[in-house]
């Protein structure tokens, strides 16, 4: 594949844009020296590059896209909410709309607040839960990557640059499936945990009831429990990873698949502690969201027509079978290389990602930077497989032919050293502490 136009404007984004993009999930550093670095377009599950290249793509806008790129049932809502008005001076009708659509999906919840970001709402239910129970500290799960860009949790992280060491100090660790390291944490600081936060399921499933005992852990110290559905939300089932789970939290935070790409997220949870943000209580008022756009129109519109459509349609059951079909594949040519113990598939069929290790079968960044050479020279576009609603059939088979011409490479690479097939530089994590 040719580059040629991506290569041009690469540097000309980094002298303007600290990074050279507005992610860092989508920075040059995660991708290999062969990639596409701008994209232009995209349709269902393809999209292309500005230099006319083609590809399957999976991760589908850092998992934010489920029911397709340009999907024009979504479209066409917003379109025509934009001919309107972008937002306006008092509330929408729109508002209520959406959130009557929401609250009647999740279960247990009583009230929603919408936001743009997962960011936005998921640090509200810090602020609401500190409010609500009087302390300061937050304990949030060491396991799951990534839960806000404020400085609650990136204080937490190996880029915690410019964050006060006081505010670094209130953000505390566990573990995932190890109840006994909440324990731990509620031993040493008796009265002072204001809320537990983590995903309901990343690749480990939970083991021996964790979530429920950890909720009862919270409830016995006077802790809020928050469970972070950017990603299990509308994935593991229409009413989330709590739902697939049989667990109803205080407070839960969802976005991405929401709006399949446009920008909305949401705070749900019960009225008791919701309704701390509003008017309708006399205790100390907390600034819960409150955004310039945070009620565009067309954003809960499009939310709304999503909710709908998985409603009507069977999205969830169809990216279970899409990423089971991908699975069964991608093992057979695992098998068939003898990789078992160098590459692994891991996680729920509708959210798999992958693990690379080197030939002492360590986590390697330089195989996994070969793996993606390897899969976009063959047109896939693959940091994680995480499948979509319109990953058909024809694009699974084709990807898992890509991927097994992929590990052929992966395995003459560990036979005769990396250096013979790897171009250029290694990607590199994203929350490292020096560039």
């Amino acid at each position: 594949m040719n580059f040629k136009k991506s290569k041009v404007l690469q540097p000309r984004a980094h002298a303007l844009i600290p990074g050279g993009c507005h992610t860092y999930g989508r920075g040059d550093d995660q991708y290999p020296d062969q990639a596409p670095g701008f994209l232009v377009k995209g349709r269902g599950c393809h999209v292309w590059d500005i230099d006319g290249n083609e590809f399957i793509e999976y991760n589908m806008g850092l998992r934010s896209v489920t029911l397709g790129y340009a999907d024009e049932r979504v479209l066409n809502v917003a379109y025509k909410h934009m001919l309107e008005g972008n937002h306006f001076t008092r509330p929408s009708p729109i508002e209520v709309e959406c959130a009557e659509e929401m609250l009647s999906v999740i279960e247990g919840a009583e009230m929603v607040k919408f936001g743009k970001n997962g960011s936005d709402v998921t640090s509200a239910a810090i602020r609401l839960s500190r409010a609500y129970t009087g302390r300061d500290l937050v304990a949030v799960c060491a396991d799951h990557p990534f839960f806000s860009v404020d400085d609650w949790f990136i204080g937490s992280t190996p880029m915690s640059a410019g964050i006060p060491k006081v505010v670094q100090g209130l953000t505390l660790k566990f573990n995932y499936n190890s109840i006994e390291s909440i324990q731990a944490l509620f031993r040493q600081y008796p009265g002072q945990i204001a809320c537990l936060i983590m995903e309901p399921e990343k690749e480990m499933a939970p083991v021996n009831d964790f979530l429920h005992t950890a909720q009862d852990l919270c409830r016995d110290n006077g802790t809020v429990f928050i469970l972070d559905e950017m990603i299990c939300g509308f994935r593991w089932h229409l009413g989330g990873g709590q739902r697939y789970h049989r667990i109803v939290p205080d407070l839960s935070t969802f976005g991405k698949a929401l709006g399949n790409g446009f920008s909305v997220s949401a705070l749900v949870g019960k009225r008791e502690l919701m309704k701390r943000g509003g008017l309708d209580h006399e205790a100390e008022r907390v600034f819960l969201l409150s955004f310039t756009h945070g009620a565009e129109t067309f954003a809960l519109a499009a939310a709304k027509e999503v909710i709908q459509i998985y409603k009507r349609e069977p999205v969830i059951e169809r990216m279970w079978s899409a990423g089971r079909r991908l699975e069964q594949g991608i093992q057979k040519s695992i098998n068939e290389h003898h990789l078992g113990e160098y590459f692994k598939v891991a996680g729920k069929p509708c959210a798999l990602v992958y693990a690379t290790l080197d030939a002492e079968k360590r986590s390697s960044q330089s195989f996994r930077t070969l793996f993606l050479q390897e899969t976009i020279k063959r047109g896939i576009l693959a940091p994680s497989f995480v499948v979509s609603y319109c990953h058909t059939d024809a694009d699974i088979d084709r990807t898992v032919d890509a991927v097994h011409d992929a590990l052929h490479v992966y395995r003459q690479a560990l036979n005769e050293g990396i250096e013979k097939y790897l171009i250029g530089r290694s990607v590199k994590p994203v929350f490292r502490r020096y560039a």
